[in-house]
């Protein structure tokens, strides 16, 4: 089938891949080169450096809806567009150019977190399941029919950026699954339920910094969804300290009990455990947590008991963010 491929970030590329190997007939379509590290050199996207490599024919827009964009793509003549994070709105001219429409690959259970952040959605929110869903996009914020829907569970300590890997994975199966389906003449709609909608936008860094008055699940939930990116972190002692990995203490451990005897006056998000033999604890809104990898400015990422063989954190307090 001719397919026109709409793609941008990591989530993108096991999809393009499976079309590739499955000798569909593709164009590529994505978001242009940008600065990215320190020296903001231009850096091309994940699915550009994958279309490149394959040999196929790649057009970047800054924006698809544009003249420019929509002659591409009626140029190309795709039998069908497929998107997978690709980061843009796409307008109706756009999606009446394939016969078939446009097949979207989102990663959440729709119509749970429409929006820019479904995967990272899900892990703060406490989630426990997810899944990958293909749709046929209409011009909403993923509102269109629902076409297969695959479900995840969320490992208890997963991360962000580990859950992304695996749903990528298995939303290029969906989309495999999908477009046979497609082709066989099998496909099946199912109109999305509004009033069942949760939605979620764009993380920014300004978010990342731990309010250590929330639970300690949330505080969990939080570090986890923020790695890799944008990174959770607290203000203690006037550093900035980036929290990779936690640790809900419960009552009966040995840390808890020596925690809750240390902290029964203390102030929230304070270090009221910090040895590099026991480990390091801090005062929660309902508790205590764990803090078992961190990062300390100018140094590396490394776990909290060795952080603490040259720092010295006990009493110090996590400061409140200023969310005004």
């Amino acid at each position: 089938m001719r397919i026109a491929f709409l793609g941008t970030p990591e989530f993108a590329v096991p999809s393009l891949k499976m079309l590739a190997e499955c000798a569909h007939e593709l164009a590529v379509f994505t978001q242009p080169d940008r600065p990215k590290g320190r020296g903001n050199s231009l850096a091309m996207p994940a699915v550009k450096a994958f279309a490149l490599e394959a040999g196929l024919p790649v057009y970047q827009f800054e924006k698809i809806r544009s003249e420019e964009g929509l002659a591409s793509l009626r140029a190309f003549a795709p039998e069908l567009m497929v998107t997978a994070a690709f980061g843009q709105l796409l307008s109706k001219e756009n999606l009446a150019v394939p016969k078939h429409g446009c097949i979207n690959v989102h990663g959440s259970l729709l119509p749970k977190y429409r929006g820019a952040s479904p995967i990272q959605s899900a892990i703060i929110e406490g989630e426990r399941v997810t899944g990958c869903t293909t749709m046929l996009t209409d011009i909403g914020m993923d509102t269109g029919d629902i076409l297969l829907c695959r479900q995840v569970e969320i490992g208890e300590d997963e991360t962000y950026g580990e859950l992304y890997s695996r749903l990528a994975v298995v939303g290029a199966e969906l989309l495999k699954e999908t477009i046979a389906r497609l082709e066989a003449g099998s496909l099946v709609r199912i109109p999305q339920n509004d009033e069942a909608a949760t939605h979620c936008k764009t993380i920014k860094k300004s978010e990342a910094q731990i309010d250590f008055s929330l639970p300690s699940q949330k505080i969990h939930d939080l570090v986890r969804g923020f790695d890799p990116s944008p990174v959770a972190y607290g203000i203690c002692g006037g550093e900035r300290i980036k929290l990779f990995k936690t640790k809900v203490l419960c009552a009966g451990s040995p840390l808890y009990e020596e925690a809750a005897e240390a902290g029964e006056a203390a102030r929230l998000g304070e270090c009221v455990v910090a040895s590099s033999k026991k480990g390091l604890a801090v005062k929660t809104g309902d508790g205590y947590i764990e803090l078992i990898e961190l990062q300390l400015p100018n140094a590396k990422r490394m776990s909290a008991k060795a952080a603490l063989n040259g720092k010295k954190l006990l009493g110090l307090v996590f400061e409140a963010p200023d969310r005004a």
